[in-house]
């Protein structure tokens, strides 16, 4: 029973930690970070992800703070109506992740 018990308890503190680890940012955190000229311009972000994926449309983006590191999210629909998914540094503009959507 004990046992149970603590394996429930890890399992719980577990689950809460990730929850921890990524986090949305909201209009205003972004803007500020943007304008504090800590993460590159949404506009540059977007750009780049177009590069990757010529006559694209963006359809969602987000910016997250992950493991202490900004991730810019963005979604594109290619003009075969393939969905993308990309993730850049927001610090750096990077590409970090990109990936068909399933």
């Amino acid at each position: 029973m004990q046992t149970l018990t603590a394996l429930s308890i890890a399992s719980i503190i577990g689950m809460t930690a990730s929850l921890a680890l990524a986090r949305d940012l909201g209009p205003d955190e972004a803007l500020r970070l943007r304008d504090a000229g800590t993460i590159v311009s949404f506009e540059k972000l977007n750009a780049t992800a177009l590069t990757k994926h010529p006559g694209s449309v963006i359809t969602q983006t987000d910016l997250e703070e992950e493991y202490g590191k900004y991730v810019y999210q963005v979604e594109l629909r290619d003009p075969q109506g393939i969905e993308w998914d990309l993730e850049l540094d927001a610090v750096s503009g990077q590409v970090l992740k990109d990936h068909q959507d399933t």
